[in-house]
This record gives C-alpha cells, sequence and structure tokens, in this order.
C-alpha cells in the first residue's frame, strides 16, 4: 500500500484537489455539536479535509503512510501533527475526542478492515465519537473492473477496493464497545482522473461507551 501511494501522489500530486470532501463537512457538524476539540484523522493525504476542522480550532493529529503525501501536506502549512505510519501499526500513544476515517477502509483487504476499525477505537477516548465512511454497493464503481474477492474490485490497478453493502458495514461494529448515533448513506463529489463523479458512501458515526 505505501508503494502505491508514494507512487500515486508523486505523480499527481494534490489527486483530489483542495475541496473537502463531503464527509469533513458532515463529520464537523457533528464534531461541534459534541464538543470535540482534538481529532485523529487515519488515512489522512495531503491534509484537504484537514482544513474544514483546522478552521473551527480543532487540533488535528493525521496518520499517513505516504511520504509524498506528508511532503505535500507540509508544503500547505497546516497547523496539525503528522505521524508516519501505517493505521495497523500505530503504536499506542494519546487518544482523541474523535477519530474520522474517510475513503480508507475500502482499501483493506478483508482480513485487515476489522482490525482497522478496532484501532481507531484504541485511540478514542471514553466517550469520544467515531465518523467512519466507505465505498458503497451503491457507489458506479461497484462491480467495475476485476473481481479478487467478494464485493471487492480492481479499478485501480494495483489498489482492490471492497464496496459495502449495509450488512457487512455493521458487522464490523457488530461486537465494538460503541453506541450507535447515526448511519446511511452519502453523496461524495469528487473532480479527478476521469473527471467530476460522485461516489456513494456508506458511513456511521458512534459513540464509544464510557
Amino acid at each position: 500500500m505505501e508503494k502505491y501511494w508514494n507512487e500515486r501522489y508523486a505523480k499527481e500530486g494534490k489527486i483530489w484537489g483542495d475541496m473537502p470532501s463531503t464527509t469533513a463537512l458532515y463529520a464537523k457538524d457533528l464534531f461541534l455539536e459534541k464538543n470535540v476539540k482534538t481529532v485523529l484523522i487515519p488515512g489522512f493525504g495531503y491534509g484537504r479535509n484537514a482544513w474544514v476542522f483546522v478552521n473551527e480550532s480543532l487540533v488535528i493529529t493525521g496518520v499517513e503512510i505516504s511520504d509524498e503525501a506528508i511532503k505535500l501536506a507540509e508544503n500547505e502549512k497546516i497547523k496539525m501533527t503528522i505521524l508516519k505510519s501505517s493505521l495497523l501499526d500505530l503504536e499506542a500513544g494519546d487518544t482523541y475526542d474523535a477519530v474520522y476515517c474517510s475513503n480508507f477502509l475500502h482499501y483493506f483487504p478483508k482480513d485487515e478492515r476489522k482490525k482497522a476499525v478496532d484501532k481507531c477505537l484504541r485511540f478514542i477516548k471514553p466517550s469520544g465519537y467515531l465518523f467512519l465512511a466507505a465505498f458503497s454497493e451503491k457507489d458506479a464503481l461497484y462491480k467495475k473492473g476485476k473481481e479478487v474477492d467478494e464485493n471487492t474490485f480492481e479499478n485501480e490497478p494495483g489498489m482492490p477496493a471492497h464496496y459495502f453493502n449495509e450488512d457487512d458495514f455493521l458487522a464490523l461494529f457488530k461486537d465494538a464497545d460503541l453506541d450507535i448515533i447515526d448511519t446511511g448513506c452519502m453523496n461524495d463529489a469528487e473532480k479527478h482522473g476521469e473527471g467530476p463523479h460522485t461516489h456513494i458512501l456508506r458511513y456511521i458515526f458512534a459513540q464509544k461507551k464510557s
């Protein structure tokens, strides 16, 4: 995964431009309502979603595996901390009021998705919040490309993506120490590669039990 993202960021730079994801705007409002002050962002990339939170004076820590993405983020001079690590290798440390994780989980293979969710939960304070979004089976790219596992397709060479239906998405949180506040699907407009398009993401907003 590190090699793929380093090569892609080196070639394409700010792949998704400067506009934040719809999920970041939505999560920001939820976090402000819940008085969140500190946020961990796994799959940080070059920080396009971080500005949404920084502009509201939230303290951001990013987790990013790609050196090329981190270079781009550092050029933006966003006031934050970036941890160079994969999520699964991230060592225990500070905990946060919330974790925001979007467009990231679907790149994990089947045997690592639950591990990734559990790792996110380890970094949330008791009574803190999780916002997580990933590709859904309603997305236009579903069933495009070579199927390498159930509902998992390689529509980007070398980077298969999983498309979650409601059952397999919620199954990741079934035994988690969480109270689910909201879950559903939302549209997320992007402009890159083939041009303007809209992904349909499945999301969950939940509170860690105290």
